[in-house]
């Protein structure tokens, strides 16, 4: 019987039934699309496919020429990973700017740690408007294809990713956009800045309706719609819808910061820090539920195939995300919170309660990130000989980002100068390198047809029988 819940996806059965028959039909026809030599007239003989087109056809790739529509049409909100990291690089650089600086080595940090992160920052809202094109064209190319992916029992995940660049691009435009404005000379340019940081709370505010309606509607569907076996399947990638409040802690902290510095505003950004607390609450306990199914799979079920095991650094990010927003939340806690707040009358300021509370807190959650890297850097590493390059490399980046950005954080609030001018720095350029490496793969994969070919991006997956979904090898005839 056929499918009717995934009117898109074909029988598995049929699908290897097409396979076999595609097998014996590029057999009897391999002298157009296999390796061979071929007889130029003259005595010479030349092979007919590149080195890059025999090695394609020896992966049982067939199809050498895919147009660029063709290939346009499997672009994924996967990509999105690449745009997360970019911009989570960025905010790493950022936090590490010491304002009022005193020596001249620490200006000359400042300044280069400015400039690399303006180029990450640049570079991210770059890639960020190439992504939303590329995946409109997607859309337009094949219109069923954008309620597919919202259903697809893999790559709708990944539309999280979408978002947590949205919340990214605000913290960079927090972080580098008021300080250029407010480095212009000029009369109007304090007051420029001042507007951009209130343009920012707006923003704030609204992101935060969308990400609610996203991470409600997003699990309905999967609840309703996608049965996935527990214990064969789980991964740390289910927790993406939820990733948009997770890194909400982090943006309230940095709007928090420069509201007090160039507002001038205290119990007035109050609201801020109990929406930072409310919002990042809600992504780490939804993460925490998805944690027990990860658990779930790890003890029950065989680790992740190769090159899927960087998606396991995924679980890194809510506990490093979060540890940041506990610690940044708590440091501005005296600023905002008004000293009787909560009816508190004992003497002691509500906000420096706040903070002696927020901070340990954050020491707390942070080490259960670093277990999970731990546990994620072992698996990856045992696996690497059998891996090739996926979407899935740029999990490298932006959880371990969001983990040193807690340690950053936590860092400044019990003023630690090894933590802050040593462990950091040091991670930081681990992460830098690791980007440039990904990235150069990345570009090496859609060079060689690994990335945006048919049957090699997530939304090629198609759904067996038994509930569990395969990469097909598609193939087409030129």
């Amino acid at each position: 019987m056929e499918n009717q819940r995934w009117p898109w996806a074909t029988n598995w059965r049929r699908s290897q039934q097409h396979l076999q028959s595609s097998r014996k039909e590029d057999s009897d026809s391999s002298d157009h699309y296999g390796p061979k030599n071929h007889d130029d007239g003259d005595g010479s003989s030349f092979k007919r496919l590149s080195k890059l087109d025999q090695q394609r056809s020896k992966d049982g790739w067939t199809s050498t020429k895919v147009s660029l529509r063709e290939r346009l049409s499997h672009f994924t909100w996967c990509w999105f990973e690449c745009t997360m990291s970019t911009g989570a690089l960025a905010v790493l650089l950022g936090i590490q700017i010491v304002e009022h600086p005193h020596d001249s080595s620490t200006i000359m940090r400042n300044m280069i740690l400015r400039v690399l992160g303006s180029g990450f920052y640049v570079l991210q809202v770059l890639l960020f408007g190439l992504f939303c094109a590329l995946i409109t064209a997607r859309f337009c190319i094949r219109p069923a294809a954008l309620k597919a992916s919202l259903h697809h029992p893999q790559e709708s995940f990944f539309f999280g990713t979408l978002w947590v660049s949205i919340a990214l691009i605000l913290d960079g435009t927090q972080q580098y956009g008021v300080h250029w404005l407010s480095k212009i000379s000029g009369g109007d340019a304090q007051s420029l800045s001042w507007r951009l940081t209130l343009a920012i709370e707006v923003a704030f505010w609204i992101y935060a309706g969308g990400a609610l309606q996203l991470v409600i509607f997003q699990y309905h569907v999967i609840f309703d719609e996608v049965r996935l076996p527990v214990a064969q399947q789980a991964m740390p990638t289910w927790i993406l819808p939820a990733y948009p409040f997770i890194v909400m802690g982090l943006l309230a902290a940095l709007i928090l910061e420069s509201s007090v510095q160039e507002l001038k505003l205290h119990e007035e950004a109050a609201p801020m820090l109990i929406g930072g607390i409310v919002f990042a609450g809600l992504g780490w306990c939804l993460a925490f539920l998805m944690y027990t199914i990860y658990f779930t799979r790890l003890i029950n079920g065989a680790l992740p195939e190769a090159s899927k095991r960087p998606d396991m650094f995924v679980a890194v990010g809510p506990a490093g995300y979060t540890a940041s927003a506990l610690a940044g939340l708590g440091m501005q806690a005296p600023k905002v919170i008004p000293a009787t707040y909560l009816g508190i009358t004992s003497g002691v300021p509500t906000g420096d309660l706040w903070k002696a509370m927020s901070v340990p807190a954050a020491m707390f959650v942070w080490m259960i990130g670093f277990w999970f890297l731990a546990q994620a850097a072992v698996s990856t590493l045992r696996g690497a000989p059998k891996m090739r390059f996926t979407l899935s490399c740029w999990a490298l980046i932006f959880p371990n980002a969001g983990l040193t950005i807690g340690m950053a954080q936590i860092g400044r609030a019990i003023d630690s100068e090894r933590i802050q001018n040593y462990v950091v720095p040091a991670a930081t350029v681990v992460l830098v390198v690791i980007w440039l490496l990904v990235a150069a793969m990345n570009v090496r994969a859609v060079w060689r047809g690994d990335l945006l070919w048919p049957g090699k991006d997530e939304d090629m997956e198609g759904l067996e029988d038994e509930g569990r979904w395969e990469e097909k090898k598609a193939r087409h005839k030129d």
